[in-house]
C-alpha cells in the first residue's frame, strides 16, 4: 500500500484527482470504478474543473459505479444515478451511454447482480476510486462479506444505514437493501485508489493498513492488491 497523509483536504483532492486525470490523459479510452458518497466529492470537483480548463476529456472513457440502493429509481434525487449526474457527468464531456450503474429498481432485482457483472466481464477497470465506511465496508460489502463475491444483492449493516441518514429525511428513508460490486470485482482493478477524511474513519483506516486480512473488515482484503494508493488527513490518519 502507498499511503499519503495531507494537512489540508485541498490538497489531498488534487492529488488523488491527478492520479485519475494522469491515467486519462495517457489512455482516453481508460474504464474508471467510480464511488459515490461524501468521500469522493472533493475529487470530483477537481476532475470537473480540469475539464472545464481543457486539461483533459472524458469523451472516451467508461465508467463502472460500484453500487446502487434497492428500491430506488434512477430519478429519484437519492439514487446513486442522480448523484453522479449532478455531482460529476452532467459537467463533464463524458456519454451517459458509457456510464454503468447497477439498476435499483429492476423488477427482478436478484437478476440484476448477473447483467451487471456480465458487463463488467467485458472490461478491466483501470482505476478503481473508493471509500471506506466506518464498519470497514468498501462498496457496500459490509463485514462479513466473503472475498470472493461479485457484484450482490446485499442487506445493509445498521451502521452504515446510520452514516447514510444525512442524505435522507429520516432513517427509516434510508433504503435496507442494495446492490453492490463484490470485493472480487473490485480487487480485479488495476489500481485503487482510497479516500478517508474525519476522525470517525480513523478506526476502520488502522485495521484496513495494519490490521490482519480479516472478512470482518472488508477494506483489509487491499493489503492483497499490488497497487493502492490510500489518501488521508491527518485526522483519518491519527491511529497510524
Amino acid at each position: 500500500m502507498n499511503i499519503h497523509i495531507f494537512d489540508h483536504e485541498e490538497q489531498l483532492y488534487k492529488e488523488a484527482a491527478r492520479r485519475i486525470i494522469d491515467l486519462v490523459q495517457d489512455r482516453p479510452k481508460a474504464v474508471l470504478g467510480l464511488a459515490t458518497g461524501s468521500s469522493p466529492l472533493g475529487v470530483y470537483k477537481e476532475l470537473i474543473k480540469s475539464y472545464q480548463s481543457h486539461h483533459v476529456s472524458f469523451e472516451h472513457v467508461t465508467t463502472f459505479n460500484l453500487d446502487e440502493y434497492v428500491g430506488l429509481s434512477s430519478d429519484h434525487p437519492q439514487s446513486y444515478r442522480s448523484f453522479m449526474n449532478r455531482e460529476l457527468f452532467n459537467h463533464l464531456n463524458i456519454h451517459l451511454k458509457n456510464t454503468f450503474i447497477p439498476s435499483g429498481d429492476s423488477i427482478n432485482i436478484h437478476n440484476e447482480p448477473d447483467r451487471y457483472n456480465a458487463l463488467l466481464s467485458n472490461y478491466q477497470i483501470d482505476l478503481q476510486l473508493l471509500g471506506i465506511g466506518t464498519n470497514g465496508h468498501i462498496g457496500f460489502n459490509e463485514p462479513g462479506t466473503p472475498f470472493d463475491l461479485l457484484t450482490h444483492v446485499v442487506t445493509l449493516d445498521s451502521r452504515t444505514r446510520t452514516d447514510n441518514a444525512r442524505f435522507f429525511h429520516h432513517l427509516d428513508q434510508v433504503p435496507t437493501q442494495a446492490i453492490t460490486m463484490g470485493i472480487q470485482s473490485i480487487m480485479n482493478a488495476k489500481e485503487i485508489v482510497l479516500i478517508a477524511t474525519g476522525e470517525k474513519k480513523a478506526s476502520a483506516v488502522k485495521a484496513m493498513i495494519r490490521g490482519p486480512i480479516d472478512p470482518m473488515l472488508p477494506a483489509s482484503i487491499l493489503q492483497n492488491h499490488p497497487n493502492v494508493h490510500i489518501y488521508l488527513n491527518h485526522q483519518s490518519a491519527k491511529d497510524l
